[in-house]
């Protein structure tokens, strides 16, 4: 089981940090990501990292404001999210896969998701 929170309302040019809380499957055995799913649109790939946490990868839309991380001792990740746009208000899911990819069908466990909204 995932548990993400942290989401809320900010202004443009704000921050916010959300976590992935995990339960259940071994957090350390899994890649975690970050999607997002924004009204009417598909599901995004925001950015994943490796279970040791060395390597990350991120989608261009957000490479250089956004930050993932992780703690396997606590069972637990985060997203810190800079300089946010409007454009990234989005529902954003936690997720756990098998590789580090931007494809949804590679991610095993989803969590249930925090909203995000970005004010102009």
């Amino acid at each position: 089981q995932l548990q993400a929170s942290g989401g809320g309302l900010v202004q443009a040019g704000g921050s916010l940090r959300l976590s992935c809380a995990a339960s259940g499957p071994i957090f350390s055995n899994y890649i975690m990501g970050w999607f997002r799913q924004a009204p009417g649109k598909e599901r995004e790939f925001v950015a994943a990292i490796s279970t040791g946490g060395s390597v990350t990868d991120y989608s261009d839309s957000v490479k250089g404001r956004f930050t993932i991380s992780r703690d396997n001792a606590k069972n637990t990740g985060n997203l810190q999210m800079n300089s946010l746009k409007v454009a990234d208000t989005a529902v954003y899911y936690c997720v756990l896969g098998r590789a580090l990819s931007p494809r949804p069908p590679m991610y095993d466990f989803w969590g249930q998701g925090t909203l995000v909204t970005v004010s102009s």
